[in-house]
């Protein structure tokens, strides 16, 4: 694993983290925006249940593979458990993480507000667990979708040996994203995203099952850093060749 580096307060001076910072703002609130507003029109004007989620899934897809692209000056994390799987793989800072997790919240609110006046205070659909869904059913949904997105984003993004997969990450995180709301969208909503969950909880001032969307991606994000970073980037791929003095 990565060692996980404290930082300082200084950090949040430097030209380099406030360029991050704003542009994490930025496409965050794109991201959020694009998909929020999916999620609004789908309920507006598509009766179809499976189309409205496969419409939804698509926006998704697209924006995260936009908004990470367009975000490379700070990583273009767009969510907690991006940022917070990345610390645990060594590759941010502590005191980063918080100022990115502030500018994530606050993009998040930010859409969020703004879709709520721009659609005439239409309702903005929060994620909560569908009826028969049990709240630990919840977590480990969030868990297991959370921990494909950001397993996908250390190997096709983080690691050195990604190969081939080079400039297709932000496309195939958004590959990942998708799938993964077609799958668990009919149950825990699959947000895989706290930042993506907050705003419209806030907006609607509807707090139903909000904690599940923080607990299931933090974990789930923070393990696929941890175990991705530990055995497959931290650990040598090839074991080392037998020599005459081991026998052979």
């Amino acid at each position: 694993m990565g060692k996980i580096a404290l930082g300082t307060s200084r950090e949040a001076a430097q030209p380099d983290c406030i360029r991050a910072l704003v542009v994490e703002f930025i496409t965050t609130f794109l991201f959020v925006f694009a998909g929020v507003g999916s999620a609004i029109t789908a309920d507006k004007l598509v009766g179809n249940a499976l189309l409205g989620l496969f419409a939804v899934a698509v926006a998704h897809a697209l924006v995260v593979a936009v908004m990470i692209s367009a975000g490379h000056i700070s990583g273009g994390h767009l969510n907690p458990a991006v940022t917070l799987g990345l610390l645990f793989g060594g590759r941010i800072t502590v005191f980063r993480s918080i100022l990115y997790w502030i500018a994530q919240l606050l993009a998040s609110s930010t859409a969020c507000f703004l879709l709520s006046y721009l659609t005439g205070g239409l309702n903005t659909p929060i994620h909560s667990l569908a009826a028969g869904v049990g709240s630990l059913q919840g977590v480990i949904w969030e868990i297991v979708l959370t921990f494909s997105l950001l397993f996908t984003v250390f190997a096709t993004m983080v690691d050195p040996k990604k190969g081939t997969l080079d400039g297709l990450g932000p496309t195939l995180t958004g590959f990942v994203v998708g799938a993964n709301i077609l799958a668990g969208g009919p149950f825990s909503g699959a947000s895989m995203n706290p930042a993506r969950s907050f705003g419209p909880a806030l907006v609607s001032w509807d707090w139903t099952d909000h904690w599940v969307y923080w607990v299931g991606p933090l974990i789930g994000g923070g393990l696929a850093g941890y175990i991705y970073d530990t055995f497959f980037i931290a650990t040598p791929t090839h074991l080392p060749l037998p020599t005459d003095e081991d026998g052979f």
